[in-house]
């Protein structure tokens, strides 16, 4: 979280709280009839504990202010609370059965908002619910118009970017609804991978869809027949085994999929999932701009772009960015060789230095 942020709130929030009324207690009661009774559900950014209350029991509060933990700790005495980071939350895999975020993930930097929502799948059981909402628009800085505190930093976001960013954190979004300033999401926890992407990207690589076994294993590429970690390796693009989120934080190497619905094989996919798919993909590259996009597999290249392409560097990119198809690294794919997989994410990583270096 933005530390200034914190040390605002920590410093104003009882003040910021008297000028605030919980206005949503309603969404917030119909929100604990959706989570399985019994389950530990979790007010993110809980804040002065506005809606913690009429989330249900057991319910968990965290917040990075201890100034605002204190306050909900006077407005809801039964909840659990959690000093703890929204970006880093301290809780065990798929241990949580929902999650509410009011105005919360606001405070988390756009670029940063995929892999912190890519934390909080990994922490709710699949098919919990999810109700987010963030200020709609354009804005990020530290001096939004308007703010009656001040020194606190927002991000807004355009409707569209978020609901991309929300299915690529693996979440089925079931409602949207835009109201003044603020869009609300409703989600699932879906039963697949998050995307590991983030700003400053050296290579994004794009897989065809996660498989059920990826899905609950928590990492793409995860089954031991599958070739493409020991080439990621061989290819210096990676030092860590099945470790996607080393892969970026250490190496800029960030991974999504075209297709997020997880499948026992890509055969169950169909052109229109593909095509669908590859406009996200086309949206998130636009965005984050990463040196280069390798596509592991040809199929959905094939289905949504050129539908003759070869492995290789491909004539038209994606979203401003330079592409590069490769075959699949599934170990069902018995034409491509170990050797000829470690040379191709080794030619794509080329193409993505040289991009960097403007080649």
């Amino acid at each position: 979280m933005d530390k200034q942020t914190v040390e605002v709130y920590d410093a104003r929030g009882a003040d910021w709280a008297t000028r605030r009324t919980p206005v949503r207690r309603a969404a917030a009661r119909a929100f604990a009839a959706t989570v399985v009774p019994g389950a530990p559900r979790v007010d993110l950014g809980c804040g002065a504990g506005r809606y913690s209350a009429d989330l249900g029991h057991p319910v968990i509060g965290i917040d990075a202010s201890h100034t605002m933990l204190e306050l909900c700790r006077v407005a809801a005495p039964d909840a659990l609370l959690v000093r703890g980071d929204l970006e880093a939350l301290p809780f065990g895999r798929r241990s949580l059965g929902g999650g509410w975020a009011n105005m919360s993930y606001l405070h988390v930097a756009s670029t940063r908002l995929p892999l912190a929502l890519a934390d909080l799948h990994g922490v709710l059981a699949p098919g919990a619910p999810l109700d987010l909402q963030v200020l709609v628009g354009d804005y990020e800085g530290n001096d939004l118009p308007g703010d009656d505190i001040g020194g606190r930093f927002f991000a807004a976001w355009p409707r569209q970017r978020l609901l991309d960013v929300m299915v690529g954190a693996g979440f089925d979004v079931t409602t949207t609804e835009i109201e003044d300033d603020v869009v609300r999401v409703g989600a699932q926890r879906a039963r697949t991978l998050a995307d590991t992407v983030a700003g400053g990207m050296r290579l994004l690589v794009v897989g065809l869809n996660p498989s059920i076994y990826a899905a609950d294993a928590g990492v793409g590429y995860a089954r031991p027949g599958n070739r493409f970690w020991p080439a990621a390796l061989g290819a210096g693009l990676v030092t860590r085994d099945r470790d996607a989120l080393h892969a970026l934080r250490s190496h800029g190497v960030g991974m999504t999929d075209v297709v997020k619905r997880a499948t026992s094989g890509a055969g169950e996919l169909t052109v229109d999932e593909y095509r669908h798919g590859m406009g996200r993909v086309e949206r998130l590259v636009r965005w984050l701009a990463p040196g280069a996009v390798c596509f592991v597999g040809l199929a959905a290249w094939r289905a949504a772009i050129d539908r003759r392409a070869c492995a290789g560097r491909q004539p038209r990119g994606i979203g401003g960015r330079p592409a590069y198809v490769m075959p699949s690294t599934s170990g069902a794919n018995a034409h491509a060789r170990p050797d000829d997989l470690r040379e191709h994410l080794r030619s794509a990583l080329d193409l993505a230095c040289s991009a960097s270096r403007g080649g």
